[in-house]
């Protein structure tokens, strides 16, 4: 059983929460989200500044708020904190899950192909169906969804006299430095030489493409459909939004961020944010 008194303790929030009706011990039944707005008691929900006024509309529940508000007929808790969904993924990392990383050696799903020469740190979790190349290296607590091709050839070709192509041969290898999150369904091909770099606390969203040689710095986001090209180097705490496409050799400046489905042609200073086809600079972003 896990009451508000819980949630509340392990949120440090005693001077920050207001009781409609409830008591500390009354039990929390599970998240849920707004649109669920569920009847049953005290579900655990969470409001940001846009929609605060959907508190008023639930009928129950524990909401973990930015601020104070008039609760309507609500009755449950409102908890206030700065950071309200960073709050409700840790009260749900905390009550509502189990822990699945193993605290020694590594966990690997079934139908998995790892080849010959992958190295594998402590703490890592594979999901189902992976094919992992040699050469790949996978440092410590790195979590990989289900369906990825990592460390496999990629796309480089150089013409022939005939016309036809000759594959350049890839004799490198893919780095995943520590606590990197991979999705469903990406590549990430070896690089021609030396590696194709995931740097330490990245994510990486389902369908995304990371082609040879590209470096990506230290707890960037790379969101859903983005291919990023050959020899790309990203920087730190880059948002590569979703469908954005990076044309090879380009840079990215640390701090920056990429619109929906841009096209990126040429190199990215830090700390700003470029949208738009072929991707222009929109604003600085040194204040946010």
């Amino acid at each position: 059983m896990i009451t508000l008194r819980d949630i509340t303790d392990f949120l440090g929030v005693k001077d920050n929460i207001k009781t409609f009706d409830i008591d500390f011990e009354a039990e929390i039944s599970q998240p849920s989200s707004l649109i669920e707005n569920s009847s049953y008691p005290f579900f655990l929900f969470w409001v940001n500044d846009k929609n605060l006024e959907k508190i008023a509309s639930l009928r129950n529940g524990i909401v973990i708020s930015p601020k104070m508000v008039d609760p309507g007929k609500f009755k449950g808790a409102i908890i206030c904190c700065e950071k309200p969904r960073k709050a409700f993924a840790d009260v749900i990392r905390r009550f509502f899950t189990e822990d699945e990383r193993p605290v020694e050696g590594f966990s690997i799903g079934q139908g998995n192909v790892i080849e010959e020469g992958v190295k594998i740190g402590n703490g890592v979790v594979i999901g189902h169906n992976n094919v992992i190349h040699r050469g790949t290296v996978i440092e410590d607590n790195v979590t990989i969804g289900s369906n990825n091709t990592i460390g496999g050839v990629g796309f480089g070709y150089e013409p022939a006299e005939d016309g036809s192509y000759d594959l350049i041969p890839h004799i490198g290898g893919v780095l995943i430095e520590k606590n990197v999150e991979i999705g469903n369904n990406t590549c990430i091909d070896r690089a021609v030489l030396g590696n194709t770099t995931i740097g330490e606390d990245t994510k990486i969203d389902n369908l995304v493409h990371i082609a040879h040689g590209v470096k990506i710095g230290k707890s960037s986001l790379i969101i859903a459909n983005s291919m990023i090209a050959g020899s790309v180097n990203i920087g730190d705490r880059c948002w590569v939004a979703p469908s954005t496409s990076i044309i090879n050799g380009c840079n990215m400046g640390s701090d920056s961020m990429t619109g929906m489905g841009s096209v990126v042609v040429k190199s990215i200073e830090s700390s700003v944010l470029v949208a738009g086809v072929p991707a222009k600079k929109m604003r600085d972003l040194c204040a946010e």
